[in-house]
């Protein structure tokens, strides 16, 4: 008698797609975070820009998210965790602050908004209509230099053709050149750095310049020692006239001093 066997089905079940991703979903009933699909599926961002939204959104209040926590964490370098954070940081997503703390400490306090374009519109007023169109707001700094970084990039090919880079490529990379801006590093001086002792062929344009970004990083300026004001001339009465004045010592004012005969004590 012949033994059945349990043979796959050749094809998928009706009203499953042939080819790409298949989803076997289970139902979480413990130990998650929702994830919008804005994010998950965000034009604009890139993967580790993603990533790392999705897992500080997965993080207790209070958790720390520096840079150096978030290095340490991942195989990322801290350059490129830097450029993800700064596009969070333009698309809304994250909102990171320095506070000073009583003890005089400086801090960074992150905020994390899992749907930015949502809380925008909750917070805004409503406007009653103008009588006139009203100017645009002007671009908040981040935007700014973002923007700066971006024309940096789109003109390196008007000094270097082979550094030709798709309009993808530059919102990709521009997070990673507004960390040298960040860091006091002069336009000029980061299109040199970008340019000079190129080898005679480029084959990908974006991945040079980002090996080129990170492994050439200047570190930040140390900061400045906070200037103090200088200690205030005590003020002292005259032994003689009993005027005002300011001296370290107690004494004769200037005009009881010029008036004393040469010799006197």
């Amino acid at each position: 008698m012949a033994t059945s066997q349990v043979i796959a089905p050749s094809r998928a079940p009706s009203g499953s797609p042939a080819a790409g991703v298949q989803h076997v979903n289970v139902r979480h009933t413990s130990g998650f975070t929702v994830i919008g699909n804005h994010l998950a599926q965000h034009p604009d961002l890139s993967l580790l820009a993603i990533g790392l939204a999705a897992h500080i959104q997965s993080l207790p209040a209070g958790a720390r998210v520096g840079i150096k926590c978030l290095a340490a964490r991942f195989p990322e370098s801290e350059a490129r965790i830097t450029a993800a954070l700064r596009e969070l940081e333009a698309a809304g997503y994250l909102r990171r602050s320095r506070l000073r703390l009583p003890n005089g400490r400086v801090v960074t306090r992150t905020t994390s908004y899992n749907q930015p374009h949502a809380i925008a519109s909750a917070s805004a007023p409503v406007a009653s209509p103008a009588p006139c169109k009203q100017p645009p707001p002007p671009p908040i700094p981040v935007e700014t230099r973002h923007r700066a970084a971006a024309d940096l990039l789109a003109g390196l090919r008007r000094h270097a053709p082979q550094l030709t880079l798709s309009a993808r490529d530059i919102s990709q990379i521009a997070p990673e050149v507004t960390t040298w801006l960040d860091r006091n590093v002069r336009p000029a001086a980061v299109r040199h750095a970008l340019t000079s002792d190129l080898p005679p062929v480029v084959r990908h344009p974006a991945g040079f310049l980002r090996t080129r970004l990170t492994d050439l990083l200047p570190p930040p300026l140390p900061t400045a020692p906070e200037r103090t004001a200088p200690e205030a001339v005590p003020l002292q009465d005259c032994d003689r006239c009993e005027r005002v004045f300011r001296a370290p010592e107690p004494g004769h004012c200037r005009e009881c001093r010029e008036a004393e005969p040469p010799g006197a004590a």
